[in-house]
């Protein structure tokens, strides 16, 4: 055990020594190699296994937000939220996945973790001195947390999504929007965040996050300590994925609430023509893990209709709003299901807000477009 220690703690030296610039370290573009669209031969034709090669070394987290975030306050709201992440990340590995006693405001019983992640985030959010106000999906209420009044940020978050998968130990996360106080959140549009973050909880803890020029992935430290840089200090976060692009087309897909095409024949349709093409079938029922997938395979499509039996379920400030600027930001395309236009024009004019939701890959956004959603 002493000798697999020493192993890692001699590549994590050699893995995440410092970049000696950011505009020279090019994460996506020479050392990182794209999942092929067509997948690769291994156990089977239509398995996508990654084929991203380990680098010499690997930007921290300030050489990226102070190249790739101008505003000042921006940069601080997101190391607030990484860090709320980070705490998270450690609870869930000690907590057990227990029923709490309590229900949250739309009547689904709490469980231990969704309660723990949801203090963890409020705590985040008082304790900072550029958040205002914040409201979870668990408790869809603007609440004011900003003591000093010299707040700027609106976050909204579901603290931990995944409920009815987390006690299988599958992967789960948290997805967080933040908007100015120029708008606010009611009113607003999910066009006007600043920024978004999802977190995925799994064997490694990563976070997808919006920049000024597009989506990274930051990853949290390699050992409960961090990554230790040559010097003897540790970076507790890296970029592991810089400028994620998502392809156009795809050969994936993860079909939500497949009871609506039993109402929707353009659905029905849809579905038909993945099997029958041969896409892969990647869909955990977890909202994180079924979109986030689209940024390590670099395509995908996440599709979730409503029908008259099937009404919409996501909400559209603490999931569909946050996913979907990064997706955009990504080159990919967001659908709300009813008009076919981009989910981040959509006005936000209530907290608990539901939409229907296609997302991922924009030529296959088109096709749901095209053939789910009816004309009048």
């Amino acid at each position: 055990m002493k000798f697999l220690l020493a192993l890692i703690s001699i590549s994590s030296v050699s893995a995440f020594a410092p970049a000696a610039s950011f505009k020279t370290t090019s994460i996506a573009a020479s050392s990182v190699t794209n999942t092929q669209l067509y997948g690769e031969y291994g156990a089977s034709s239509t398995s996508f296994y990654t084929t991203t090669e380990k680098q010499d070394s690997y930007a921290s987290l300030d050489d990226v937000l102070n190249e790739k975030c101008k505003d000042e306050k921006t940069r601080a709201v997101i190391k607030d939220m990484l860090d709320a992440c980070a705490d998270i990340t450690e609870a869930l590995r000690t907590a057990l996945v227990t029923v709490e006693g309590s229900a949250n405001t739309f009547g689904d019983a709490q469980l231990s973790v969704d309660v723990i992640a949801d203090n963890l985030m409020w705590e985040a959010c008082k304790n900072s001195p550029v958040i205002r106000e914040g409201a979870s999906e668990e408790d869809p209420e603007v609440r004011n947390t900003d003591e000093q009044g010299d707040g700027e940020f609106t976050v909204c978050w579901d603290p931990l999504d995944g409920s009815s998968i987390v006690d299988n130990n599958w992967a789960v996360g948290t997805m967080i929007g933040i908007w100015p106080k120029s708008t606010g959140l009611i009113g607003a549009t999910g066009r006007d965040q600043v920024t978004s973050l999802v977190a995925i909880y799994g064997p490694r803890t990563t976070v997808l996050v919006a920049l000024d020029d597009g989506t990274y992935e930051f990853s949290y430290g390699c050992t409960p300590e961090g990554c230790q840089l040559p010097d003897g200090t540790w970076e507790p976060w890296i970029c592991s994925r810089s400028d994620i692009k998502i392809n156009p087309d795809c050969k994936i897909f993860s079909p939500a609430n497949l009871r609506a095409a039993q109402d929707v024949p353009g659905y029905k349709k849809l579905i038909d023509h993945f099997m029958a093409d041969r896409y892969t079938l990647r869909y955990s029922g977890g909202l994180v893990p079924d979109v986030y997938q689209q940024f390590t395979k670099t395509q995908g499509i996440f599709t979730n209709p409503t029908s008259p039996s099937s009404p919409a379920k996501l909400r559209l400030a603490f999931e569909a709003a946050p996913f979907a600027l990064l997706v955009e930001k990504a080159g990919g395309k967001s659908s709300d299901g009813v008009t076919g236009g981009s989910i981040l024009d959509v006005q936000i004019n209530a907290v608990d807000q539901r939409t229907a939701l296609a997302i991922g890959s924009a030529n296959e956004v088109d096709r749901f477009n095209e053939w789910v959603i009816e004309k009048n």
